[in-house]
């Protein structure tokens, strides 16, 4: 499960300080300029005659990562769309690398129209499961190494890939004729950005009206916390994460939990570092440097039990810490929680446990934290 975790971790690593700043992209005269993305930085979705023009920003240079056209598959084809990238609504086929793809699906009860997932062994999600084991989806293997031959046999008409810059985008959609459509949700720095990405699900399922109503809703309960907090007397520090083989991979100071951290009112240790990536850093530094932290955020992927007593045993550094002399270690099980599925379309949720532990007074006496929760010793 360590290996899981340091898979995450890689892929934040792969990425640096990149703009807020979409590309600018010559719309045609069809092309409504009022962008339906509110929050986020990497897309644009626009009204386009009885569809949407897509337009996803490329972080790594000022070429666009694909533009595209929904479009009614019970409308005939507009001729100026003949050679364009055309995804045609609702979806039917879809294959979705990610699980913050297909656990929107599911949510809006269109978990039908997904075939096949990555890396299925990854999750514990009942009603997956129940599907693969029916063979009503079909685990296609890892992003590097398709299962080539399952992926043509879905007949995918769209599929929705993760795009790294260090990973290529395979050849399986001149394979599967299926469209490449790059998720770039996980760019996305801030909470609700990121969380909109929702919508695009929407979109392609001709759900836009429930979409919205739940992101709206996320954005009302996000920034009524979040306002709550702003005034705060007491803003306790806190840090981030434990060290794999010895290297400490710390969310960058304009990273999405440094955000979070921010909004439940809260200061980062490293706020003072204008990355969106993670930071490798040697654990010396951080002993220097967040000795003193009122609070150590821990994401737990192991098997065994995780406690106190199971950090010292791990690494005697662990227990030098303020955080962890005063028991104000706050854990997020990975597995158990569905985190990685589920908690980037709750940014809500993220945050309250958070003001949780930071400002319990600003939480109700009975609140039941989601997906962090303070460690507590055993009895």
């Amino acid at each position: 499960m360590r290996k899981l975790l340091f898979i995450c971790l890689s892929m934040a690593c792969i990425l640096f300080s990149c703009s807020d700043n979409v590309n600018d992209t010559k719309k045609e005269s069809n092309v409504d300029n009022d962008n339906l993305m509110k929050y986020t930085s990497y897309i644009d979705v626009i009204n386009y005659k009885s569809g949407y023009y897509v337009n996803i920003s490329n972080p790594w240079n000022e070429n666009s990562l694909g533009e595209f056209y929904l479009y009614p598959d019970s409308l005939e084809l507009p001729n100026e769309l003949a050679n364009k990238a055309v995804i045609r609504t609702p979806v039917q086929n879809v294959i979705a690398y990610s699980s913050t793809q297909w656990s929107v699906f599911l949510e809006l009860g269109e978990i039908s129209r997904v075939k096949g997932i990555l890396e299925s062994n990854y999750t514990d999600n009942i009603e997956i499961k129940r599907l693969l084991a029916e063979k009503k989806i079909e685990d296609v293997g890892i992003e590097t190494s398709l299962k080539t031959e399952i992926v043509i046999n879905l007949h995918p008409d769209v599929i929705l890939y993760t795009p790294y810059s260090t990973v290529p985008k395979t050849e399986i959609g001149d394979l599967t004729g299926a469209v490449m459509f790059p998720f770039a949700d996980y760019l996305e720095n801030h909470p609700l950005g990121r969380a909109e990405w929702l919508k695009v699900i929407g979109f392609l399922t001709c759900r836009e009206k429930d979409t919205e109503k739940w992101f709206d809703e996320i954005v009302n309960r996000y920034d009524s916390l979040k306002n709550t907090c702003q005034n705060v007397e007491n803003r306790p520090t806190v840090f981030s994460d434990l060290p794999f083989e010895g290297q400490w991979y710390l969310p960058g100071g304009a990273s999405y939990i440094a955000q979070i951290f921010h909004d439940a009112g809260a200061d980062y240790i490293w706020s003072d570092n204008n990355s969106t990536a993670s930071l490798p850093v040697d654990a010396e530094t951080v002993l220097s440097k967040a000795r003193d932290a009122d609070f150590w955020r821990v994401m737990n992927s192991t098997n065994h039990k995780f406690t106190y007593e199971s950090l010292a045993v791990e690494n005697e550094l662990y227990t030098y810490f303020k955080a962890y002399k005063n028991r104000n270690v706050i854990v997020c099980d990975i597995r158990e929680s569905g985190y990685f599925e589920k908690s980037e379309y709750e940014p809500d949720l993220l945050l309250k446990d958070f003001v949780y532990a930071f400002h319990p007074e600003l939480v109700e006496d009975d609140y039941k934290p989601h997906y962090f929760y303070r460690l507590k010793d055993e009895k």
